[in-house]
């Protein structure tokens, strides 16, 4: 009867951690997105400059890229619902501060600390899913990613209105009441099973060296982007010494902070690369979207393109969890092969769009968004189900942080690309392929080849990581049901070993 009553109380208990991981993550995931609309009020209203204003933004991106991997060290160590605790109150109470700033300097560094309480918050509710979930966790990151989605996609248009008929310091207040329910939801879904077993000595060296090279190779990345990578090469240059310094650390670490035994682990590996590769088409092709969308060669407005990506988040909505339980029943191996696949149609249809027409975009961006439903649960339940459960948070950092780079890296390299097809095309334009007046004609027709360009380098990605779901992923399975056969075989040689 007893062992009945805890199996009763176990859903509602995971559910209030499911609501809890879901608002909390979606607060931040809002807050990186919502503050560009602010920006320009916030300049008035603070005297910050453009530099000032591109501070607000990065500071927050720099300080979560940087400490993503170090987040899920920390939930490992320490626990996960701690650290999720933790990080959501450290939101809430730097979107206070950013609120109430009278000057520039103080807003940056309430968005510093919100990108270190982002990390947090981010890295370990998905480490506190795959724990409270176990072999359920596909359909819980599908939920996960449902609901945050919506949440993404709402998120904009509410601060926007709120900049408008309020104050830009609202959007910060906003945050305060979610908070607060996340925190009463995982205070009210909290076990003693969400400790870990056996917790992880922090490799402080190794974690400081880790948040310095993924500091300054997103600063880099994002800085150079905008004005140049010559210019910024000294970033790239802390970079390399930050990996240095980190692989020094790490071979002297009695318990380094990315276990070798992790590293080895090839479902786990396999599926980073595969994150790598799609997440870095998605990004790339998702901003030069939005370019080409509003370029004189198809001339939408800002607004219109701007609601070209809600049904993505619709049908995320209604297929992720989904196709997150399909996966968890049949394995991830086929959903991860055809999804890329799909994508890159999407991609293809994508670059026949030539006109204001709203419904024009309509099937490629339907076609991505199945795709992508296929894709988001399985992948991120498959690499947080690849490592132990000791290494969960780590896992989830990893993750997390190679799916952020993956977009970071990608975006500049198919702009080198559209760029020097444009300049092929259009020789004697001075403007840039995605102008919103004064291309002619044929400058026109080159913006499109060379965004048709930048698309099938996008679909290329995709098909590369459908490519290594097949195969990596197949060849895990074979050396797992030969290690599970030499097992067997060892039992039945050796009975007393059982």
């Amino acid at each position: 009867m007893v062992a009945r009553s805890r199996d009763q109380a176990q859903p509602p208990r995971r559910e209030l951690i499911l609501v809890a991981t879901i608002i909390g993550s979606s607060i931040t995931f809002v807050d990186g997105t919502v503050v560009n609309i602010a920006l320009p009020a916030i300049g008035r209203d603070l005297d910050a400059g453009l530099s000032a204003q591109q501070w607000v933004t990065l500071s927050y991106s720099l300080a979560v890229a940087s400490l993503y991997i170090v987040s899920g060290a920390l939930g490992d160590r320490y626990g996960r619902w701690s650290l999720f605790v933790l990080g959501v109150a450290g939101f809430a109470a730097a979107s206070a501060l950013a609120g109430i700033a009278p000057n520039v300097e103080l807003l940056v560094a309430g968005r510093v600390v919100q990108g270190i309480a982002g990390a947090l918050l981010t890295t370990n509710s998905l480490a506190l899913l795959r724990a409270t979930y176990g072999d359920d966790a596909g359909r819980a990151v599908g939920q996960w990613t449902a609901w945050s989605g919506i949440g993404t996609m709402i998120g904009p248009p509410i601060g926007g209105l709120l900049v408008q008929v309020a104050s830009w310091r609202w959007i910060f207040f906003l945050n305060l009441p979610f908070a607060a329910v996340a925190l009463g939801m995982a205070f009210a879904g909290r076990s003693d099973e969400d400790r870990p077993a056996e917790p992880r000595p922090l490799q402080l060296p190794g974690a400081v060296a880790l948040a310095v090279t993924f500091g300054a190779l997103t600063y880099g990345l994002i800085d150079g982007a905008r004005a140049g990578f010559g210019a910024v090469w000294w970033w790239f240059a802390i970079s390399l010494a930050g990996l240095a310094a980190l692989v020094w650390s790490e071979r002297r670490a009695a318990d380094p902070l990315l276990p070798p035994q992790l590293l080895r682990a090839r479902v786990f590996v396999v599926a980073n690369v595969y994150t790598l590769l799609v997440y870095a088409a998605l990004g790339a092709s998702s901003f030069y979207l939005a370019l080409y969308l509003q370029s004189q060669a198809v001339g939408y407005t800002p607004a219109r393109a701007s609601l070209v990506f809600v049904p993505i988040s619709i049908v995320m909505f209604f297929l992720a969890a989904r196709f997150g339980r399909l996966a968890d029943r049949d394995g991830p191996r086929w959903y991860l092969t055809v999804a890329p696949l799909v994508m890159a149609a999407g991609y293809g249809l994508l670059t026949l769009v030539r006109s204001t027409n709203p419904l024009a975009p309509l099937p490629g961006v339907l076609v991505l968004a199945v795709g992508l439903a296929v894709l988001v649960a399985p992948i991120t339940s498959t690499a947080l189900k690849a490592a132990p459960d000791r290494f969960a948070g780590l896992a989830a950092g990893v993750n997390t942080t190679v799916s952020r780079l993956g977009g970071l890296i990608a975006i500049p390299i198919l702009g080198v690309l559209i760029t020097l097809v444009f300049a092929a095309d259009a020789e004697h334009s001075r403007l840039g392929p995605f102008a919103t007046h004064g291309l002619s004609p044929a400058d026109q027709d080159a913006t499109v080849t060379a965004f048709r360009a930048g698309m099938g380098l996008s679909a290329g990605l995709c098909v590369a990581g459908s490519l290594l779901a097949l195969w990596g992923l197949q060849v895990a399975a074979d050396k797992r049901r030969a290690r599970e056969g030499d097992d067997h075989e060892d039992v039945a040689e050796h009975p007393g070993r059982q």
